[in-house]
């Protein structure tokens, strides 16, 4: 099974990490209940930098994420969070070894 996966660092603007941290915790709760190939979808805050979060996104395969990208929670979370992010760095992830949440091998 070849997994694949995102890491994700936005840059928040400042004084705007409660209204997106709110708009994180609303999109997360779409995920949980309607992604069941999203395996893990993990948001950080970043010790000693108020302004930055990271995600580490975990998706059963390359077609589990395009359907995460088709969702309305998800295009809704693309759609707001401009209004909070300044700047967005995105690692692109193929896995080749590991374990998984769901205990399958690589």
């Amino acid at each position: 099974m070849t997994h694949y996966g995102l890491f994700v660092r936005f840059t928040l603007r400042n004084g705007a990490g409660e209204a997106f941290d709110a708009l994180v915790e609303q999109t997360t709760t779409g995920i949980q209940a309607h992604e069941p190939g999203t395996l893990i979808y993990s948001c950080h805050h970043v010790e000693d930098a108020p302004n930055e979060r990271i995600f580490y996104e975990l998706y059963a395969d390359r077609a589990a994420f395009e359907e995460h990208e088709r969702q309305p929670h998800t295009r809704h979370f693309l759609t707001e969070r401009s209004k909070y992010v300044e700047k967005t760095e995105v690692d692109r992830l193929q896995s080749y070894a590991g374990k998984y949440p769901t205990g399958a091998e690589k």
